[in-house]
């Protein structure tokens, strides 16, 4: 038997109940595109400054080809060094899996054995199976590592899921949360109506990878029914390639909301920042050209900061994209206050140490 749930610290536990910011952290290459290993750790004490709840290493945006590169288990151990040797509080270590059972549970073991506490499973590469044996997978991955199930958009290779599914995932004792990313809002709701048909939304913590909608689907309670009766649940983080970047503002953005949900009213000064934030998503993660930049936008961004040298990723043909720059460029004028440039370069220098 694997890690259970129950094995996770309490502390840890806690920061991901109560909500966080977890930055699906990039892949730091060098004009080579080999590895970067100082440019990977300062990324790693960037977040943690920043306040970051967690990390999320080996997803979408460490990009999933280092899997055929061999940097899959390098990448996992950067990370989980740099977290034991810069933070002083609990954070929340997530690995990404993917591929096939074997592949997953391989990976799984892997993540348990450099001190990870949760899996967030991908099933992309089970696009053509049955409800029933995606179900049988997860349940196979669950007994090596608590699961976060992971929600991506079709776009980028996610497989549509229905309600059902997700109230069967959800009942899966070792799942611990879910990251709902199909950037769709009646698919936003199927995650939400399964986790509360499957009577988990205790135990199962939602966290928002909607980099469209990120703002409202922290601040608006999800009220559906089960047996007749309203239930309320509350998406209470984020696992996002978005806050792989101008992190230290997203945690701020994150304060803000629980304090205004705390008081149960509502902030309008806040509301007005959704179109702001999403504006910026659009230049991020490429929207105008169906995502395909998303991860060099998001790798362009951290180069002018400083933490990365360059764009680059595993894949020579994913760049950006014609008019991306500019978009980008756009976005740091109409929204300064939405960057944390200032804090970045008060600490590069330690960060590259």
């Amino acid at each position: 038997m694997g890690l259970h749930r129950s094995d996770i610290p309490e502390e840890v536990r806690a920061v991901l109940r109560r909500g966080a910011v977890i930055p699906a952290h990039p892949l730091a290459l060098d004009a080579g595109r080999r590895l970067d290993v100082r440019r990977q750790r300062a990324l790693g004490r960037y977040y943690i400054d920043a306040g970051a709840g967690g990390l999320a290493v080996g997803v979408h945006t460490t990009q999933f080809a280092i899997r055929d590169v061999g940097l899959y288990e390098p990448v996992l151990a950067i990370a989980a060094e740099t977290a034991a040797e810069w933070s002083d509080r609990p954070l929340a270590m997530i690995a990404g899996l993917a591929g096939g059972t074997g592949q997953a549970v391989a990976e799984a073991r892997i993540a348990v054995a450099h001190g990870y506490h949760a899996g967030l499973l991908s099933l992309a590469a089970l696009r053509d199976a049955s409800e029933a044996d995606l179900i049988a997978h997860c349940e196979r991955v669950a007994e090596a590592i608590p699961l976060i199930g992971f929600y991506l958009q079709p776009a980028v290779g996610g497989v549509v899921l229905a309600s059902s599914f997700w109230r069967r995932f959800a009942a899966i004792d070792n799942v611990i949360a879910i990251k709902i990313a199909p950037f769709d809002r009646y698919r936003t709701l199927d995650v939400v109506r399964g986790v509360i048909a499957a009577g988990a939304e205790e135990r199962v913590s939602l966290y928002t990878g909607n980099d469209d909608h990120i703002l409202l689907d922290l601040l608006i309670p999800f009220v559906l029914k089960r047996d007749g009766a309203p239930v309320t649940v509350r998406i209470k983080g984020g696992l996002l390639g978005h806050w792989s970047v101008w992190t230290r503002r997203a945690v701020a953005l994150l304060d803000r909301v629980r304090q205004t949900v705390d008081k149960g009213g509502l902030d309008f000064d806040l509301l007005a920042l959704d179109p702001a934030i999403t504006d910026c998503n659009a230049a991020f993660f490429d929207a105008a050209n169906e995502f395909r930049g998303c991860i060099a936008g998001c790798h362009e961004v951290l180069r002018r900061q400083g933490l990365l040298e360059g764009i680059w990723c595993l894949d020579p043909d994913e760049t950006l994209s014609p008019g991306q720059s500019a978009e980008i460029d756009r976005v740091y004028a109409d929204w300064p206050e939405l960057n944390d440039d200032d804090f970045v370069r008060a600490n590069l220098s330690r960060w590259l140490a």
